[in-house]
């Protein structure tokens, strides 16, 4: 028996298991946040299902399907159908429980919502003439009340589907939490529930065995993601990917930004790809046909098929595979930005901004005690518009400063006791009591000095602004700074279609479209040494970027990259 059946069934336990106890706690617990509960709408589970192979013109009853959290049964509902229909096709013959007990093993941690779909699915089974008995003890059989991570369960399902939870690591008991670490290596990071949800499913499969789950693409590019990815690269293959991250696949509206996942325990092969398709039973019918066959015409198809997606724990790159191949070209023939003599950094953040940032002339400071903030706001024009804001200084200045002495500054004391309370409340004071009024990132005042180009964090397209050295950038702008390259030569790089290449590879999409200007994907930008731009060009792409014209700051950097037509009409020019 598992240790969560143990805890569902002999309470008294609790007080002697601390993993017990917490598992108790999640099974009893109410709020759909702290469950990860989202439901799926019916034809996005039968396209799951159509993706997995689990079709009832299969002899189903041979088979063996795995529900990791059934929830209200958006997946199991469906494919107990499925498997009646395939058994009664193929004579119904034997007794329900011997026949079809080792059929379908679904488990579901929360208490109520496992009796709520338990008597559905015993519904389900009398009403498709299997007696009351009968239908009572196969449900029984496939339905399990526990947590799927620490359940005892054998390893040899042929399909795995579902929704796995959507519960981040700060709603989960820390000794559970540690208990999962000590099982799985993709509990890493940041990573969701959901994360070791997909790698015990997919250990759980046979060879040749499929997944396909509907969840958030966070894990595809993201950093506590890689030991998940390192594991598929490994000994699976993704069969096929379907953003559906402006599709209306559940029921409620979340910002989960999910993907359809079919992934197959087999060697790696082809990976067929389509993006936000109709949520239609009809449309996502056609659509899983095309994604199971080959592609025949790429112009007509809204299908596309690309190779060597997976790589180790490198973030997949699912975007057009011409696109790819530009990229690639582009990291093989040229070195980062950062190997060119850039730097990438971000601005402040102080934890207490309503403390430490107000109107830059109304900070009753010391003059030497504040700096004059650029904030996202301010640069929305593609310029600096400053709108007068800056924020309190509260470091020296200098290679291994610290903080300043405020008994040398009365009218900066005076002003940091006001808001006291406020700034005293940050974790970084209570880490720190004596440092109290430090802020979280260090203020660097020679910074502020230094020609910068500004990028926003969250943008749709590329939005890169020069500061000639007048601003310290707030934490929602990241920074890049040179000692090589002339900055407004480089802001015409930046602007470009080039660098939404990289960025877009790389970063995690936001609604409509957005991006994560980040520095974890602007370090991955490649540019040649600055002693290799010819001297025209270096003036063709300053002038373009002082322009804000973009179509002119394209042709400039095809140049530079020496891009092909083809490599140029794969980024959305022509590279004239």
């Amino acid at each position: 028996m598992s240790l969560v059946s143990i805890a569902l069934k002999q309470p008294s336990l609790l007080d002697q298991c601390p993993v017990t106890a917490a598992v108790e706690q999640l099974a009893s617990t109410g709020g759909i946040e702290e469950r990860g509960a989202v439901n799926t709408r019916r034809e996005v589970a039968d396209f799951i299902l159509d993706l997995s192979g689990y079709t009832a013109n299969k002899p189903l009853h041979t088979l063996r399907l795995l529900e990791p959290s059934f929830g209200d049964g958006d997946f199991l509902v469906p494919a107990v159908e499925r498997l009646l229909q395939a058994w009664q096709s193929a004579g119904a013959e034997g007794e329900p429980l011997v026949t079809l007990g080792p059929c379908i093993r679904a488990v579901e941690l929360h208490r109520h919502t496992y009796e709520r779909t338990f008597a559905a699915i015993a519904r389900l089974l009398t009403n498709s003439s299997i007696p009351a008995s009968a239908a009572l003890a196969l449900a029984d059989h496939w339905l399990l009340c526990g947590d799927f991570l620490l359940a005892d369960l054998p390893d040899n399902f042929d399909v795995v589907v579902g929704n796995p939870p959507y519960v981040r690591q700060e709603l989960i008991p820390p000794v559970l939490l540690a208990e999962y670490r000590s099982r799985y290596n993709t509990v890493y990071d940041r990573a969701d529930l959901y994360i070791p949800f997909i790698e015990r499913s997919l250990r759980a499969l046979k060879t040749g065995g499929v997944l396909g789950f509907i969840c958030a693409d966070r894990w595809m590019k993201n950093r506590y993601g890689g030991p998940l990815r390192a594991m598929v690269a490994k000994d699976f293959h993704l069969r096929v990917f379907v953003d559906m991250s402006n599709a209306t696949a559940f029921h409620s509206d979340v910002i989960a930004y999910p993907a359809v996942t079919i992934i197959g325990r087999e060697k790696a092969g082809v990976t067929r790809t389509a993006n936000n398709p109709e949520i239609s039973a009809g449309a996502l019918s056609h659509l899983a046909s095309e994604l199971l066959a080959p592609v025949t015409d790429p112009a007509t198809s809204s299908v596309r098929e690309m190779v060597s997606v997976t790589a180790g724990a490198e973030p997949w790159i699912l975007d057009s595979s011409d696109q790819m191949a530009v990229l690639r070209r582009l990291e093989r023939d040229f070195p980062t930005l950062e190997e060119v003599g850039c730097k990438v950094g971000i601005g402040v953040a102080t934890g207490a901004d309503k403390a430490f940032i107000g109107r830059y002339d109304e900070l009753d400071v010391e003059d030497d005690r504040k700096l004059p903030l650029v904030m996202t706001r301010d640069i929305q024009s593609g310029r600096v518009i400053w709108r007068g804001f800056g924020v309190i200084n509260p470091f020296k200045d200098g290679p291994g400063s610290g903080l300043v002495d405020l008994a040398d500054y009365p009218r900066l004391q005076r002003y940091l006791e006001v808001h006291k309370d406020a700034i005293c409340r940050r974790h970084v004071a209570q880490k720190a009591p004596a440092n109290w009024y430090r802020t979280i990132d260090r203020i660097t005042e020679s910074l502020i000095h230094e020609p910068k180009l500004l990028i926003p964090d969250i943008k749709g397209e590329a939005q890169i602004v020069y500061d000639e050295g007048k601003f310290y950038p707030h934490h929602n702008l990241y920074f890049v700074t040179s000692t090589t390259w002339d900055l407004q030569t480089l802001q015409a790089v930046l602007l470009s279609s080039a660098t939404r290449l990289f960025v877009a590879s790389y970063s995690t999409k936001m609604r409509g479209g957005f991006l994560r200007f980040q520095a974890q994907y602007l370090r991955r930008i490649r540019l040649p040494q600055w002693e290799q731009v010819p001297a025209g060009l270096r003036e063709e792409l300053r002038t373009a970027a002082q322009a804000l014209d973009i179509a002119a700051c394209n042709r400039a950097v095809f140049k530079l990259y020496g891009l092909t037509p083809a490599e140029a009409a794969a980024l959305g020019g022509n590279g004239e």
